[in-house]
């Protein structure tokens, strides 16, 4: 008899990104580490990532968080995260969905009130503030990762588009900066496309020209984000609003302004001088969607301001369900995937 092949998912999203929480159904990972497992995930076993991120089980828009055990004692759960573009070691919006996930499935208790507790990302440690509300999980703050800017005020030129003043922050991952008006952009839901296909070809030439490098981490890879930056409304002394959109290369524009983005908005405010700590930034999405970024701190790594931030926002569980795995199906691809399923294991050890 064929084995039934089976994950267990919860469906969540945040800003409208969609992240799919793998909370069953795959094997302890080796790594002494959450980034050690991360990194034999991408290595050894990205089926994962492919299957719930290509049709006909999902869509590059998505993004996949798989729960592991955490190594460090001071976290309840890992987790890993996967995109289009691989594999982050942070995400603002997939911290604040897994989150959501750990208290929705029991793994933290929800009490009333605001309650606190910390994940292990790739990353590291990450410190979660959550607010239930008649047992419903209302907000989530996450620590945002410390942020700085690598490049700033640089020019490029792009074929089609012409000469592109960017600048490049870290918050996470390496994001180009760019303004929207600029370019002629409003930031609005029917301008998606024509921003997917614009972020394409600078990302493109960015990455043909140079490479970015950590101060700790070195090379990280070629830089996989643009932030697409509308103009800041001052709402209040410490206050302050902007529209923008994050494309992820190659070819997506997130649903939300991302958590990440946000961090890297902060950091080039900051550089700027044009924030101060205990202000706040609201990012809105092309969905009318948003986070809120809080510059928390700022301190000196070598030549860098790095800046210290929290990102809140809003999860909503979509669904609860087992996805079964037809790897007899043509369009399903179930290499670099069945050496990690338990259902296979399970199916393995059976007598015959």
């Amino acid at each position: 008899m064929r084995p039934e092949l089976k994950l267990q998912l919860m469906d969540t999203h945040a800003g409208g990104d969609v992240s799919r929480i793998v909370t069953g159904g795959i094997c302890p990972l080796p790594g002494d580490t959450v980034r050690a497992q991360m990194e034999y995930l991408r290595d050894k076993a990205d089926g994962l990532r492919t299957l719930l991120l290509e049709e006909p089980y999902g869509i590059p828009e998505m993004s996949v968080d798989l729960l592991v055990p955490a190594t460090d004692p001071e976290a309840v759960a890992g987790y890993i995260i996967m995109e289009v573009m691989g594999y982050p070691i942070y995400s603002g919006s997939n911290t604040i969905c897994t989150a959501t996930a750990v208290l929705e499935s029991g793994i933290v208790a929800k009490r009333e009130g605001w309650q606190s507790f910390a994940l292990e990302a790739p990353a590291g440690l990450v410190h979660i503030d959550a607010l239930v509300r008649d047992g419903v999980v209302e907000a989530i703050t996450c620590g945002g990762l410390p942020s700085y800017i690598d490049t700033y005020q640089a020019s490029i030129h792009v074929p089609s588009i012409g000469d592109i003043t960017y600048s490049v922050a870290y918050s996470g991952g390496f994001y180009a900066l760019v303004d929207a008006t600029s370019l002629g952009f409003s930031l609005t839901l029917d301008e998606e496309r024509k921003l997917s296909e614009c972020a394409y070809q600078i990302v493109e030439a960015i990455q043909a020209e140079r490479g970015f490098s950590h101060y700790t981490l070195g090379d990280v890879g070629p830089l996989p984000f643009l932030h697409f930056m509308g103009p800041v409304e001052q709402l209040s002394d410490h206050s302050y609003r902007s529209r923008s959109a994050t494309y992820v290369h190659p070819g997506v524009i997130c649903r939300s302004t991302t958590g990440t983005g946000t961090s890297a908005r902060l950091a080039l405010m900051n550089y700027e001088g044009k924030l101060s700590p205990g202000d706040r930034l609201e990012t809105v999405s092309l969905r009318e969607t948003g986070f809120i970024g809080e510059f928390t701190g700022v301190r000196q790594e070598g030549k860098h301001q790095v800046v210290e931030n929290t990102i809140t926002g809003k999860s909503y569980v979509l669904n609860r369900a087992d996805i079964i795995i037809n790897c007899d199906d043509p369009m399903v691809d179930c290499g670099g995937l069945t050496h990690i399923l338990t259902s296979a294991r399970v199916d393995e050890n059976q007598p015959g």
